[in-house]
């Protein structure tokens, strides 16, 4: 059994029990945490010395559409006459290659950032070998994930998904027990209530988390509620988004224990709403970060950690100008943190593995440097990684104990995925007609 030390750093182990430490050590064996603690001994165990380092839980994105990587940063509300790309547009010209190169290039980048769990909503259109290449890319990626089966809001085929859910919970992946597997439904407001009744019932009947889109648009205000004045919500749903929902919705959401993922990034650039942040902290509901998609929005969980903190903070200043009584405390740099780390696990579903670093758990740990200067001097520790750090901080990734990133590089071949994903997107570019005049339009 392999053993890892890391001597020497601020742990940040966001336990309650075990707390952090301004200087500790970590002890990794096979693929779990086996000692948090000052000088600890470890024989034979190959020493990482994380000192000028900070050393906490890997980041948990609560919801991504990784196959969607191949157009990253190709959307720009702002610039008329530029290709406005979205899934509707390219996503049928996927074949199965190219779903390999945008799920691979996808949950590399979210590595590179410290993301050791990515919640990954696989809404691409369903075809042949399609799935087996994304679970492929998720082994070779060695990442924790959620492969969430759901089909592109733009494709009709119901039936498609039901067999498509059938065919993957019995499904074997051969990736060491790194992926599980969720039931993903598209907005409530498109399905409506009877649908949501139907598809739930079967998610749970295969013993799968459900996860659904919720409110994105006034529209979808009232649903919620009404799904559990049915009876039918519980710790199993995971509501992605939740900008417009209504004080019912939330209050239901409150009372059944169901999680809520914003991608606060997304849902701001996309006209989705703003993350109702407040809202939430009312009512108790510790929701997780996550990234959406990268077609206008950044990859990495600090840019969504300063995101929900900036909102919140900005809302109650708002109060504060309108001479407001009673507004409520700001959001503080210790709760978000744990948005991104312990309570993005519970929202996953993997509280019970990942999330904190307590003997037992999953060793999915990260190391943060602290010597660069855009975080030096180090006056607290999480609120250095909250507000002034971003990825060229990070230097270590390990996930289930397994160096993914060292020094500072991916443990990959650089050059084979990025030949693998610039040719599957001029392929998909190509095909959708978003190739022709993309850099010239961009650059002119």
């Amino acid at each position: 059994m392999s053993r890892t030390l890391l001597k020497g750093g601020c742990v940040l182990s966001l336990d309650r029990k075990i707390g952090n430490f301004h200087r500790a050590d970590v002890l990794m064996e096979g693929s779990a945490i086996a000692a948090v603690g000052p000088d600890l001994l470890a024989s034979s165990a190959e020493v990482i010395d994380v000192s000028d380092s900070i050393v906490m839980p890997g980041f948990v994105d609560t919801h991504r559409h990784a196959w969607e990587s191949l157009f990253r940063n190709s959307s720009d509300e702002t610039r008329p006459g530029t290709p406005g790309a979205s899934s509707a547009l390219y996503g049928p010209h996927y074949q199965a290659d190219d779903v390999y190169a945008g799920v691979l290039t996808g949950l590399l980048g979210a590595t590179q950032a410290g993301i050791t769990t990515v919640v990954d909503w696989s809404d691409f259109l369903p075809g042949e070998g399609h799935t087996e290449a994304a679970l492929q890319a998720h082994a070779d990626a060695g990442i924790r994930s959620v492969f969430v089966s759901a089909l592109p809001d733009w494709h009709e085929g119901h039936d498609d998904h039901h067999r498509l859910l059938r065919d993957l919970a019995t499904k074997q992946t051969g990736t060491a027990g790194l992926v599980s597997f969720a039931g993903g439904f598209g907005e409530l407001v498109r399905g409506g209530v009877d649908a949501a009744v139907e598809d739930w019932a079967m998610a749970r009947e295969l013993g799968l988390r459900i996860h659904t889109h919720a409110g994105s648009s006034p529209s979808d205000g009232g649903l919620v509620a009404e799904l559990a004045g049915r009876g039918l919500l519980g710790v199993d749903i995971t509501f992605v988004h939740c900008t417009h929902l209504s004080e019912a919705d939330l209050d239901a959401i409150a009372a059944s224990g169901a999680s809520i993922s914003l991608t606060p990034s997304t849902e701001m650039a996309g006209d989705r709403g703003v993350p109702p942040m407040q809202h939430l902290i009312d009512r108790g509901v510790r929701p997780g970060l996550g990234i959406d998609n990268e077609r206008a929005a950044p990859g990495d969980m600090f840019a969504q950690m300063r995101a929900v903190i900036s909102v919140q903070h900005a809302t109650l200043f708002d109060l504060k100008l309108a001479g407001k009584a009673g507004v409520p405390n700001l959001l503080n740099t210790r709760d978000v943190i744990r948005y991104a780390t312990t309570d993005g696990a519970a929202v996953a579903g993997l509280d019970a593995d990942v999330g904190t670093l307590r003997p037992g758990s999953q060793a999915d740990v990260i190391v943060l440097r602290t010597d660069k200067p855009n975080i030096f001097p180090v006056n607290d520790p999480i609120g250095a990684v909250v507000w002034g750090m971003d990825t060229s901080n990070v230097d270590w990734v390990f996930v289930g104990g397994r160096a993914l990133m060292r020094n500072g590089a991916l443990e990959t071949d650089l050059d084979r995925v990025r030949n693998l994903a610039v040719s599957a997107w001029q392929r998909v570019a190509g095909a959708s007609g978003l190739l022709a005049g993309s850099v010239s339009g961009a650059l002119g």
